[in-house]
């Protein structure tokens, strides 16, 4: 059996938490969200872009976890983290798991909405 790529492995993670939705954006990046918020995305199997308040962006790049957004080459705050092997897989989950519980409080999942 084939193992699953980057991508899918994080989409299989980060889809199974309460509220996240996934899916293409408008520039070719596959977005996921909490409600109307990304947390994160994915170019391919290669790069996780998102972003974090300053203090956070600053402990994580001195862990060297992140860097910066390409875009945003010298603005902390947008982010970049390329994928390269398993390990990186499982840090971008956490990364993206930081922005989740940073946001979902603010915007609430889809079932406490309904609830």
């Amino acid at each position: 059996m084939e193992q699953p790529t980057a991508s899918q492995q994080i989409t299989d993670e980060v889809t199974s938490w309460p509220g996240v939705t996934a899916g293409p954006g408008e520039r070719g990046e596959f977005a996921f969200k909490v409600g109307r918020r990304e947390i994160g995305h994915l170019h391919g199997d290669h790069v996780l872009h998102t972003g974090f308040p300053k203090a956070v962006w600053g402990e994580l790049y001195d862990q060297g976890r992140i860097d910066y957004h390409p875009v945003f080459p010298d603005r902390p705050g947008p982010a970049s983290r390329r994928i390269e092997n398993e390990a990186d897989v499982r840090d971008v989950i956490e990364l993206l798991r930081l922005n989740y519980d940073r946001v979902s409080p603010i915007t609430g999942s889809p079932e406490e909405a309904t609830a």
